[in-house]
């Protein structure tokens, strides 16, 4: 019997939360069977069983880790994963998270979290450090990849005691690793076309970008490839699937 993965969403949205876990399905190679799914922004982070699941999984949320003005939803996430990256690292147990979930562990490693390396929506290229070339996600990976991505804060440097994998020169910390297992990677690598053209229509109020260009990155993004960055989100379903 194959183990789970868990996966833990924190878009309040259900049309972009939706979106995002089917594209989490498709890239990943999972299906409904092999996940749990759970809506953190409403029934907050369950207790887990970690025998139970093969790795997991967090997404992106229009959730600001450096947001001066936080939810009490907000904060009680905030809180609830910082207890839990205590029981990550204890036990080097396999993580990905992208966008938020990058915020939420490099808050917990130390970084500071600010707007400075903000990102407008749309495709990218990022690059890999020599650490990167070695990691077995990415390993083979061309020395530069396309990526889509959108983002309001970041990493302003690498967290203490990580490993960098992957770079830009507009945001310096892109992919990052603590331990040998747990993963953050600013970019989205469940990302298509079809996904992020759902996010525009639904975050286009949300301070992203003026409401008014929506339609302009709609274009922009509809012949962006990302194959590279969505077999990161594919190796390590294969990586750390686990057979009981």
């Amino acid at each position: 019997m194959t183990r789970p993965f868990l996966v833990l969403q924190l878009r309040p949205e259900d049309v972009a939360a939706d979106s995002e876990f089917n594209a989490m399905l498709h890239h990943g190679g999972l299906g409904h069977g092999d996940v749990v799914r759970v809506r953190a922004e409403r029934t907050g982070l369950p207790a887990i069983d970690f025998d139970r699941y093969s790795g997991i999984i967090v997404g992106g949320s229009p959730f600001d880790v450096s947001a001066t003005e936080k939810s009490a939803t907000q904060k009680r996430i905030e809180v609830q994963f910082m207890e839990l990256f205590d029981q990550l690292v204890d036990r080097d147990f396999p993580f990905l998270g992208a966008c938020s979930g990058n915020g939420l562990l490099g808050k917990y490693c130390g970084a500071n979290i600010s707007p400075r390396y903000a990102e407008p929506i749309g495709g990218a290229d990022v690059l890999l450090t020599p650490e990167g070339e070695k990691d077995p996600l990415l390993a083979g990976f061309p020395t530069v990849f396309r990526v889509l991505l959108g983002h309001k804060e970041a990493c302003d440097d690498v967290p203490p005691g990580t490993t960098l994998l992957a770079s830009s020169s507009a945001c310096p910390v892109q992919m990052f690793r603590l331990g040998g297992n747990l993963y953050a990677t600013q970019f989205h690598p469940e990302a298509d076309p079809e996904g992020f053209r759902t996010r525009i229509e639904v975050y286009k109020d949300y301070g992203y970008f003026p409401p008014e260009t929506a339609d302009d990155l709609m274009a922009s993004i509809t012949n962006e490839h990302t194959p590279f960055a969505q077999r990161i989100l594919n190796r390590f379903v294969r990586r750390y699937r686990q057979t009981d």
